[in-house]
């Protein structure tokens, strides 16, 4: 008998009627992430709220039960190694507004989608490659 592969996975708003799981938005799919490390998966949600995005609980689920809810929901799904590199580089954006609200509008991004601050209606003194460079530095710091 094959002994079901329990993996690690973050959890928003667990055990609510609002739950939601983390997925990374690639293009126009999504990816659920299945950490084989319980360290791992706890390293990279702490990241992610260091980087403002909500407060994820880890959960330990059965791989195969993700892997039957990304066929149903039409999602990816990557098993990520214990101290992958993955863990120490969580998304730089953040969904305003998630996928389990309703009437969520997104926009598209590399990784992830993200609604610009309504707040930055002016145009910023620095180039795009400036404040980039900037960003780096500040995480590097970090």
């Amino acid at each position: 008998m094959i002994t079901p592969m329990r993996v690690f996975v973050l959890i928003f708003n667990a055990r609510t009627e609002n739950e939601g799981i983390h997925t990374v938005r690639i293009g126009d799919r999504n990816k659920i992430l299945m950490f084989e490390s319980e360290d791992d998966a706890t390293r990279f949600a702490l990241m992610l709220e260091a980087q403002d995005f909500p407060v994820p609980t880890v959960e330990a689920l059965d791989a195969e039960e993700i892997k039957e809810f990304c066929d149903s929901a039409d999602y990816d799904w990557e098993i990520v190694p214990e101290n992958s590199n993955l863990v120490i580089t969580p998304p730089e954006l953040n969904v305003e507004e998630t996928d389990w609200q309703p009437d969520a509008q997104q926009e598209d991004t590399d990784e992830e989608i993200f609604r610009p601050n309504p707040a930055e209606q002016a145009e910023p003194d620095l180039s795009d490659t400036e404040l980039e460079k900037m960003r780096r530095k500040l995480e590097g710091l970090l």
